[in-house]
């Protein structure tokens, strides 16, 4: 990856990171004890019903927890560390770094 020099190493301070830490530990062990919660079988077999819980769960979790603007907060956090200066390709690096993220789109539904 091509950065901007004063971009190829960024600093958080210790706490940014620890609050960083925290907010991801949060989401991921409660995101594992709720897949673990549901997913009891030891074969990781689920049945359809216990499939809609497990859904619905998590998606509760996520919207009742701001999970969304936990992880904002995060992407925040790092973001400011960068130096946005537009490269040639009018792009600062982040932006660059991200182009070829595919997101999720409701006709990616099965």
């Amino acid at each position: 990856m091509n950065l901007l020099k004063n971009n190829k190493e960024i600093s958080l301070s210790g706490e940014e990171a620890i609050n960083i830490l925290i907010e991801v530990e949060y989401m991921l062990i409660s995101l594992r004890d709720i897949a673990r919660h549901y997913y009891d079988n030891p074969d990781g077999e689920i049945n359809a019903e216990n499939r809609a819980l497990y859904c619905e769960e998590t998606t509760k979790f996520i919207d009742e927890n701001e999970i969304t603007k936990r992880l904002a907060k995060i992407r925040g956090t790092i973001t400011e560390k960068f130096n946005l200066e537009l490269g040639d390709d009018d792009m600062d690096d982040i932006e660059r770094a991200m182009e070829n993220i595919t997101y999720w789109k409701p006709n990616d539904l099965k």
